[in-house]
């Protein structure tokens, strides 16, 4: 019999204490109708979210920094249903880290070449962080990648880039990692769960963000398949 394939879910599971690139709660959960209010033999609890769009594992269009670029509901499911390759950071990193160019060089010459319509994941261990949101969001301090970095992989034609910190770009300041990878029509995933049990290539992602009209960001479900 065949095996099955291996599902690895790359998705933080959204509360209150999810951290936020602004400080305070950024998602709530409201019951607004429970089981002891229905007068029927059908129980129902009913619920409403209140959230930015941009919360836990999610997603960046291009219109997130373009007025003119794909917002949500127009990124090609091609680019979101794809080949994966995850670049494992091999030292201990901490804030002050950035993934400059020569991390993909070492990881092609392992590899191979990355190829057209890769997504591409930083694995950097911050995810270590994830239940302190103080020390995770750090003031906007945590590793982050090269911009130098960003157009090496341009030029491959990636799908995207994605990071298990809150951005690709730290500081809060200025923002070339997103004003690239965003302006070339591609997209960023942030806050990425679980990086460090996909393996460097072999792995398929699924990124399936809410499907929200004109939206420039959405929280995702996102899944890797390992055959």
């Amino acid at each position: 019999m065949k095996n099955s394939p291996r599902i690895i879910d790359l998705t933080h599971t959204l509360s209150k204490e999810t951290p936020a690139w602004d400080e305070g709660c950024c998602f709530e959960l409201h019951t607004i109708f429970d089981y002891k209010d229905a007068t029927g033999p059908e129980k129902f609890r009913v619920q409403k979210m209140n959230a930015n769009v941009g919360i836990g594992t999610h997603i960046d269009a291009p219109a997130h920094c373009f007025p003119d670029g794909k917002t949500i509901e127009a990124i090609e499911l091609q680019s979101l249903i794809t080949e994966c390759v995850v670049v494992h950071i091999q030292e201990n990193v901490d804030a002050s880290y950035v993934a400059m160019p020569d991390v993909v060089k070492v990881f092609e010459k392992e590899h191979g070449k990355i190829a057209p319509n890769a997504f591409v994941i930083f694995h950097t261990g911050w995810e270590k962080y994830w239940n302190d949101p103080k020390k995770y969001r750090n003031n906007l301090q945590f590793p982050d990648i090269h911009e130098d970095t960003a157009k090496m992989l341009l030029e491959r034609n990636i799908a995207g880039i994605g990071i298990d910190t809150l951005s690709p770009d730290a500081g809060g300041k200025d923002f070339p990692v997103h004003r690239l990878i965003l302006g070339a029509g591609k997209y960023l995933v942030e806050n990425i769960a679980n990086a460090g049990k996909v393996p460097p290539t072999g792995a398929n992602i699924s990124i399936m963000p809410m499907n929200i009209k004109g939206a420039t960001e959405a929280p995702v479900r996102m899944i890797a398949v390992l055959s």
